[in-house]
């Protein structure tokens, strides 16, 4: 049974489509958030149905097609196949050749179902007994749990364990892979050139991007030198052999039934390839999105992650980097009536933390559409040359001409106070004024500037009556402070604002 399992199946089919001038094309569509594939998705496995994204394969073959009907079968689909959305095109002659039938048959060959259909058969089972083995007759008559034999005196024999069972001939009806079964009428017969198109789940694509930070020669200004990779992950049940890939960038909306229930199944591989000195991708707007195609075939195995660079690393690229101190612990927003409880959003944060910027542009030696992805940061240790971590950050996706801003995190030795000082309501009258001073200490070596983040979020109508530095307005409910602080030194801003409804 374990070699008629393991072998290959013949199938009855009219035609067969050839490997001859065979082409493979994937158009692979992501829906995963950036930076949210987890490691052990790839690294432990899965079952593919969780994977957040999906493909167009196409499979252009050679087929030799009869005058009339003509059966022809396809194996080499992903195990995850939407068979909705199946379609074949004879290129040859597409007018007169045409599908009256086409079928997806997945009653795959196992030892539970070939058992099944020799219920109320007589097959042989061997038993180990000991350093001897026994050979058992009779007819199955179920295959729940243990196999139960009928002999031919009519007594019962309960089987819990065996070393082999042997059957007169594998069951009709049983195939070793998915297939695809097309009834194909055409007028002419003879070679053509066919396309079998489908979609399929279990395969998606996202951008990693590694950045190097270096210091400027002016205060707060940076260089980066950026570089980034496609990786793709492929859980579908199918590999394709020296693929023609593309990416598409962008939000696609798809009508998706609910995701089915999470599973994990060990025993997966990974393969990381890294294409060094490879052309890039080749970027291009398509409808309302971005097309990004690669100039050479590729090959993806089943359950593997392969990364390719998606441009030449970009160097010399301008930064800012920016501290800001948000001292409000929480975020608020305005509710439907005036906040007036003193306490409420007081508590105080007294993390500052650290931003870099740069502006997507030709000029600043970027200026391409930048897929969603996670930007990791490092910077070199001139001790040993070393490249270490910094930070890192999402974006979603990127328009050129835009600009990028990456938390790395919070600043070691600058940090912030923030305190109410007085509090006052007069609720007839309609007006609540309140006090706050904020403290930024700075113990680096160097000066820095901080810029102080207030929400204004106790009502939407406010108005700042006195303020100890000149502030900036950002929206309907957000200030800031740019606030510049010598080595060693501390600064306080103190501002009073009023509510009124």
């Amino acid at each position: 049974l374990a070699a008629l399992c393991a072998g290959p199946v013949m199938l009855a089919a009219t035609n067969a489509f050839s490997e001859e001038n065979s082409g493979t094309a994937l158009t692979i569509y992501s829906t995963a958030h950036a930076g949210a594939i987890a490691p052990q998705m790839y690294r432990d496995g899965g079952n593919g149905q969780s994977v957040p994204g999906f493909a167009l394969i196409r499979h252009e073959r050679n087929v030799n097609l009869d005058k009339g009907r003509t059966i022809i079968r396809f194996t080499e689909v992903a195990s995850l196949i939407d068979p909705t959305t199946v379609s074949f095109t004879s290129l040859t002659d597409p007018d007169s050749t045409r599908v009256t039938e086409q079928t997806y048959q997945f009653d795959l060959v196992s030892t539970e179902k070939v058992l099944q259909k020799y219920i109320d058969n007589e097959i042989s089972v061997e038993q180990q007994r000991g350093d001897k083995s026994e050979i058992i007759d009779g007819v199955l008559t179920s295959t729940a749990g243990n196999l139960i034999l009928r002999k031919d005196d009519g007594s019962v024999r309960i089987i819990n364990g065996y070393a082999g069972i042997k059957l007169p001939t594998l069951p009709g009806g049983l195939i070793t892979k998915p297939t695809l079964v097309w009834d194909v009428a055409t007028s002419k017969p003879g070679a053509h050139r066919t396309r079998v198109a489908y979609q399929t789940t279990g395969i998606t694509w996202w951008a990693d991007y590694n950045f190097t930070y270096s210091e400027g020669k002016a205060a707060n200004f940076c260089k980066l030198d950026a570089g980034a990779w496609v990786s793709i992950l492929n859980q579908s049940g199918g590999s394709y052999q020296d693929a023609k890939l593309k990416l598409i960038a962008g939000d696609v909306q798809r009508a998706l039934p609910p995701a089915p229930p999470r599973t994990l199944m060990k025993g997966r591989s990974m393969e990381m390839a890294l294409a060094a000195d490879a052309p890039a991708f080749e970027e291009k707007a398509f409808f309302e999105y971005h097309l990004y195609t690669l100039g050479f075939p590729t090959t993806l195995p089943d359950n593997s992650t392969k990364q390719i660079e998606l441009f030449p690393t970009a160097r010399g690229v301008p930064c800012e980097k920016t501290m800001l101190y948000a001292g409000q612990a929480g975020s608020y927003y305005n509710y439907g009536s005036p906040m007036v409880e003193r306490n409420f959003g007081v508590e105080s944060n007294k993390k500052v933390d650290v931003f870099i910027s740069f502006k997507n542009t030709k000029e600043n030696n970027m200026g391409m559409p930048l897929p969603a992805g996670r930007i990791r940061v490092s910077k070199l240790d001139t001790a040993d040359n070393g490249l270490e971590f910094i930070g890192e950050d999402r974006i979603g996706h990127t328009p050129k001409n835009e600009k990028v801003l990456l938390k790395l995190g919070s600043a070691f030795d600058v940090v912030g106070e923030r305190r109410q000082v007085d509090f006052r309501v007069d609720t007839n009258a309609k007006w609540m004024e309140e006090d706050i001073e904020i403290k930024i200490r700075n113990q680096k070596d160097e000066p820095v500037t901080v810029i102080a983040k207030e929400s204004l979020y106790r009502w939407s109508q406010w108005r700042v009556l006195k303020n100890s530095m000149a502030y900036e307005k950002q929206d309907a409910h957000t200030i800031y402070f740019p606030v510049k602080l010598a080595k060693g030194a501390e600064g306080i801003v103190r501002y009073t604002v009023r509510y009124t409804w």
